[in-house]
């Protein structure tokens, strides 16, 4: 594209950050140094307190918001990031990294192990939350920046936000918390389960070390991804959408055609195109860091026990038709966030389109999600 829409940043590009400082995991293990991809968009203010820091979610990446040179599909969050948008950036500064254990430019699975022998490939140490809001902190060092605005989140990037929360609960004035929980239920953990099966059964994994040996186990992680997505809409949605329409073929007697439904066709198109694109070690480290989540855990299961320690105010959404991320999740944790003391706003949004509503145009999100941001722009004012 040589035009941008007006109200898009227009082109943008990541920039990336070494830190050779260790970073001890959740998990015990040390990581020696790591790289950082992240993109930034509209200014710093003078008093450096208009940062927002946007998490991003399962399969998401770095790239938020305007268009890379010579793409014409912008980042995942134009519909809102931009100028004169909910996240405007004509008054904040918006920052979003990539999560390490990803493969979008930050040091994950697909990342030249540190003496430059192979590919970390299956060696790669398992992440958690925690991890990702670490190493967010080291980037928020370097930029300068004491304290958040806002830190914002939607499905795993609302756990980032509730694990800032709770671990540097003074360096963020607002938690915006989108289509998220404060730990799976036993049915998000068996889809989760189902998808890594599938990509661990495909021949080509060669238990993890597809890269050394030149495979790639697409077939298994494009299955893996048409799970995911078909949890990610409603069957309104689904219904709408695709109905029962044929894609190709009939039913015609005697003819011997292969019938595909619109939904079938839609599934495999969006499965092949992620397993073009996204690596499967990854995979299984996200979705477990995202398994293992449970704010409450070290607060005697008590989330209540657990927003003692935050100190920022919360805006809370979910969505009427989101199965995945259900609105009972949010609601327990409003409970425990007012039980705690903590000021709360929550919206229960009515829109069909399931959990990936938090991605789409949808009026009323829009407008809770402005209207709550003038209270934070106020703040970044002050």
């Amino acid at each position: 594209m040589s035009e941008w829409p007006a109200d898009s940043v227009g082109l943008v590009q990541p920039q990336q950050r070494h830190f050779d400082t260790p970073l001890m995991l959740a998990c015990g293990i040390e990581l020696p140094s790591y790289e950082l991809v992240y993109e930034c968009y509209g200014a710093l203010n003078a008093e450096r307190s208009n940062a927002i820091l946007i998490c991003h979610a399962l399969s998401s990446d770095h790239h938020v918001a305007g268009y890379y040179e010579g793409e014409s599909k912008p980042g995942w969050w134009e519909v809102y990031v931009g100028p004169g948008k909910a996240f405007d950036t004509n008054r904040f500064y918006i920052i979003c990294a990539n999560n390490i254990g990803g493969c979008s430019g930050s040091t994950g699975p697909t990342s030249q192990k540190p003496d430059g022998s192979e590919p970390y490939g299956p060696d790669f140490p398992p992440v958690r939350v925690r991890d990702w809001v670490h190493c967010q902190q080291q980037l928020m060092d370097v930029l300068g920046i004491e304290q958040w605005a806002a830190v914002v989140g939607s499905s795993l990037g609302g756990m980032q936000v509730l694990r800032w929360a709770l671990e540097y609960p003074e360096a963020m004035r607002h938690g915006i918390v989108l289509a998220s929980a404060m730990k799976l239920t036993a049915q998000n953990i068996a889809f989760n389960e189902i998808a890594r099966r599938a990509i661990t059964a495909d021949p080509d994994f060669t238990n993890g070390r597809y890269l050394e040996r030149g495979t790639m186990p697409n077939k298994g992680l494009a299955i893996a991804r048409m799970i995911g997505h078909l949890t990610y809409m409603s069957d309104d949605l689904m219904a709408l959408k695709f109905g029962r329409d044929l894609y190709e073929g009939s039913f015609e007697r005697g003819q011997a055609t292969d019938v595909r439904f619109q939904v079938e066709s839609y599934l495999r198109h969006q499965g092949d195109k992620f397993a073009d694109s996204f690596d499967a070690n990854s995979y299984l480290l996200l979705t477990r860091a995202l398994d293992y989540f449970d704010l409450a855990r070290e607060y005697n299961d008590d989330p209540m026990q657990a927003f003692k320690r935050a100190q920022a105010e919360f805006l809370v959404v979910s969505f009427s038709s989101d199965w995945r991320f259900a609105p009972a999740r949010s609601r327990e944790m409003v409970r425990a966030m007012l039980g705690a003391g903590r000021r709360v706003s929550y919206a229960e949004i009515n829109a069909p389109q399931g959990h990936d509503a938090f991605l789409l145009p949808v009026p009323r999100f829009d407008a809770v999600l402005r209207g709550y941001l003038q209270r934070v722009a106020a703040g970044a004012r002050a």
